[in-house]
């Protein structure tokens, strides 16, 4: 269904004089009284655009083991109107995009600013059943080492300080990574991307690699994928590494037919700099938290069908275990199902700090 802003109680447009306008659209020729617009265009080249709203949001606040209650918050939002790129392909259209980021306008963002929130949230992808784990607020189990992120930097930025295949260290110098929960594959320099696919398909010269939907290599194999192809291990400062399976970087299009996850990047920062962008296919299977407040980020390696506890009240120290949800997988790309992203974003666990 479609959200219409004239059909909802509290549901009503940003105008341009609006403080939420003036902080976060960069248009001058926004003028009071008029709708405050937005335009947004994503790593892949996909955009969307529209303009803001502002409505109650329903959450489910932790209230105990395993126990929630409903509350409403009221958050800014952009009401899309036009897409572009991949989001505007009927086989890749999503009921809408939950806006985590750094900047002001983010949900986490506007959360924060009432004081309800500390500005530090987590997801568990299960890349094995499909759903997981969606949550704000300070995880107490499991722990995660982190690594700090790159100050001032738009998105989740840190520094990789190598890469290893199958234990072997590859000659690359040290470069900054994005993590990016809104990506579904992941994405590298060209000479990384070359020297990574080379050393994969070493033990098999045999492999007949070819192009499918003009975007993945694939090849025919029948034997067991963990047992056939190495292990891809990223570093990052303060030693945290980010480990990559074979069954996490192949993705099976028919019974005894897999598809590369990685991909050429051939993206560029302002500087010139090559972008290497890590998405779901490095992040599933892993506890991911975003620690806003004291910049870092940091994973462990995690059964995202589980559980884990969130911190509750600063002051009482008290914790409270949170559940997965089974949430059935959507497929993308195109009809062949090449890759299955796994949504959660169907209820987010709203740590209330008081």
């Amino acid at each position: 269904m479609t959200y219409d802003p004239k059909a909802s109680a509290n549901g009503k447009s940003v105008s341009c004089d609006e403080e939420f306008c003036m902080l976060n659209t960069p248009y001058s020729d926004c003028r009071t009284g008029m709708p405050c617009d937005f335009q947004v265009s994503y790593g892949d080249g996909s955009s969307t655009a529209g303009f803001f709203v502002k409505d109650d949001i329903q959450f489910e606040q932790v209230s105990g083991d395993l126990q929630t209650t409903s509350m409403n918050g009221s958050i800014a939002f952009g009401c899309s109107s036009r897409q572009s790129g991949e989001l505007g392909a009927s086989n890749q259209a999503v009921d809408g995009i939950l806006g985590f980021g750094q900047a002001s306008s983010s949900v986490i963002s506007q959360l924060a600013a009432t004081g309800k929130v500390k500005k530090i949230f987590a997801h568990c992808l299960d890349g094995k059943n499909g759903g997981g784990i969606f949550t704000i607020g300070p995880v107490v189990h499991p722990k995660v080492n982190t690594t700090p992120l790159v100050p001032d930097a738009p998105h989740y930025n840190v520094i990789m300080k190598g890469i290893e295949v199958g234990g072997q260290v590859l000659d690359i110098p040290t470069t900054m990574a994005i993590i990016d929960s809104g990506t579904t594959l992941a994405y590298l320099p060209h000479k990384v991307y070359s020297t990574l696919i080379d050393k994969l398909i070493e033990r098999h010269p045999q492999l007949n690699i070819h192009l499918v939907e003009q975007s993945f290599h694939c090849f025919d194999y029948t034997g067991k994928i963990d047992d056939g192809f190495p292990v891809v291990t990223f570093r990052f400062a303060d030693s945290l590494p980010l480990t990559v399976y074979p069954h996490d970087y192949l993705f099976q299009i028919e019974e005894s037919r897999w598809c590369i996850g990685w991909q050429d990047s051939k993206m560029q920062t302002k500087d010139g700099s090559e972008i290497t962008l890590l998405g779901d296919l490095a992040l599933s299977n892993k506890l991911v938290v975003y620690d806003i407040e004291n910049q870092t980020i940091g994973w462990t390696e995690y059964d995202c069908s589980s559980t884990i506890k969130l911190k509750y009240e600063e002051s009482s120290g008290s914790a409270y275990t949170v559940a997965s949800h089974n949430i059935s997988s959507a497929p993308m790309m195109d009809s062949t199902k090449f890759f299955t992203f796994f949504l959660i974003i169907i209820s987010i666990l709203f740590n209330l700090l008081k």
